[in-house]
């Protein structure tokens, strides 16, 4: 047995030892399953100019590689648009759904090292919630994730990331996020 077998994330232990007592006492569940939970991370980036240039999806896969530790899926356009001179079938952004250990090592490094990287970073929106416990953000540079060497990137693109939990509202949601600090502003 390797030692990567035994490895278990920061946030996933954190999350065993502290934030589930926490919650269980802040909500007052009987079943430990009913505990809000991490489901999982959908990060995506559009690429709207590889419709001109393919070598600019190709430099996006490669980076979202690298921030997510897992390839990505290429999205591909379902419907024809004549003004943006899309076809249906083209390749126009990519997509990487991360669960479990990925899961937990991507949120311990957007909440410690790539959101206080932001410029003029003040706290993220807390009503981004659907209403169903699931929390989207989105980014506007690639390059607060360490992963991304600045000299390297041809194009500061933005992507979108969707945290989705087992929370059944908003306000356990919500709790679960700020407990693992998440820095929520109102």
């Amino acid at each position: 047995m390797s030692d990567t077998e035994n490895y278990i994330p920061r946030f996933r232990s954190l999350y065993e030892s502290d934030i589930r007592p926490a919650l269980t006492k802040e909500f007052g569940y009987a079943n430990p399953m009913m505990l809000p939970r991490l489901d999982k991370i959908v990060i995506n980036m559009g690429v709207g100019d590889a419709v001109q240039d393919r070598k600019r999806l190709t430099s996006a896969v490669e980076e979202l590689t690298a921030i997510a530790g897992q390839r990505p899926v290429v999205a591909r356009a379902r419907k024809s648009v004549a003004s943006f001179k899309l076809r249906e079938g083209m390749a126009i952004g990519c997509k990487v759904t991360l669960r479990r250990e990925r899961m937990y090592e991507f949120l311990d490094r957007l909440v410690t090292i790539a959101l206080p990287r932001l410029r003029d970073f003040r706290g993220l929106n807390g009503r981004s919630f659907d209403g169903n416990g699931n929390y989207a953000l989105g980014l506007k540079e690639q390059i607060v994730f360490p992963e991304i060497s600045y000299d390297q990137v041809d194009k500061i693109r933005g992507m979108d990331i969707v945290i989705c939990t087992t929370a059944r509202t908003n306000q356990e949601a919500k709790s679960l996020l700020a407990r693992f600090g998440m820095p929520f502003v109102n």
